[in-house]
């Protein structure tokens, strides 16, 4: 057997049926769809996704990150994406394994790893593909099976999760790692105002407390945080404020205007104009619309 059908078979023997579960190894979760799956509004925490089977899209602006067994994805901040599963079967549905990055594992192995002096130090984009190479395979393999011998978890996971982190920091995307690492990086400081914007989107504040945050003038910030975030940091707290609303639309039964007013909204149109702009459909129409999707489910 491969090294990806071993992969196969565990992801799907530990994740039955379609959702997302929480194993045994801290960090670590497993993913299953039997069918594609409408984009849907998500935020992508400092994670890597390696897919054993099927495909997936993450729409990131108006740039979409494909990732399959032949790649990995990372995200390196918390970023409001569009994601979807675009191909999987009932006989070959989508699996997958998440890992958390860990951010004092990752600099202590960046410290003990430094780059070599002639290499380029390029500003980091906030989502990032990568070959999957046979080591690194073989890594994740080993880690997922783990979950076939838990009593081995205590003592091997760190290990093997430690060496998947390492082959990232070493790997061709290796550069965004060690931005993630570097308090006085701008990958670091755009993360510091992203923290600040998730907690404070709802709040009629200015973008500028943002720049602040980061430590950046207006002009520097903006530059940067785009070319993180793929979007300027209005939009990314309008992307906050409609992924926000959509639950509480769906989960909530909550009304379109009281869902914009509680999100930070003044005006209902405008609330309406964006939601219809991000979503392709108003609020209300569309609320209707995922709940019946929910209960059909």
């Amino acid at each position: 057997m491969t090294r990806l059908k071993m992969l196969i078979d565990i992801i799907a023997r530990h994740a039955p049926h379609d959702g997302t579960f929480d194993g045994a190894i801290p960090g670590v979760k497993l993913l299953r769809s039997s069918t594609p799956t409408m984009p849907m509004p998500v935020i992508y925490e400092p994670t890597v996704c390696f897919v054993a089977q099927g495909r997936k899209q993450a729409a990131l602006g108006t740039t979409a990150y494909i990732y399959d067994p032949a790649r990995y994805l990372v995200a390196s901040v918390g970023l409001p994406v569009m994601g979807s599963v675009i191909e999987a079967t009932k006989a070959e549905p989508y699996l997958s394994l998440q890992l958390d990055l860990d951010l004092p594992v990752l600099g202590e192995l960046a410290a003990r790893h430094p780059l070599a002096p002639d290499e380029p130090v390029a500003l980091a984009m906030g989502l990032t593909l990568n070959q999957t190479n046979p080591a690194m395979l073989d890594a994740v393999v080993r880690l997922a099976s783990l979950l076939d011998e838990p009593r081995d978890i205590e003592a091997l996971a760190p290990l093997t999760i430690s060496e998947i982190l390492y082959r990232l920091l070493t790997g061709s995307g290796g550069i965004v790692i060690r931005h993630m690492t570097q308090a006085d990086s701008r990958l670091s400081q755009v993360a510091r105002a992203i923290v600040w914007l998730r907690k404070h989107f709802q709040e009629a504040c200015r973008i500028e407390e943002a720049a602040e945050i980061a430590g950046m003038s207006r002009s520097s910030f903006h530059q940067h945080f785009r070319a993180v975030t793929a979007m300027s940091p209005i939009e990314f707290r309008t992307q906050l404020r409609i992924q926000e609303a959509r639950r509480l639309m769906v989960s909530s039964a909550m009304d379109a205007a009281s869902a914009g007013f509680h999100v930070g909204y003044d005006s209902p149109s405008q609330f309406s104009r964006d939601y219809s702009r991000i979503f392709g459909i108003p609020p209300a129409k569309h609320a209707r619309r995922l709940r019946i999707v929910t209960t059909d489910r």
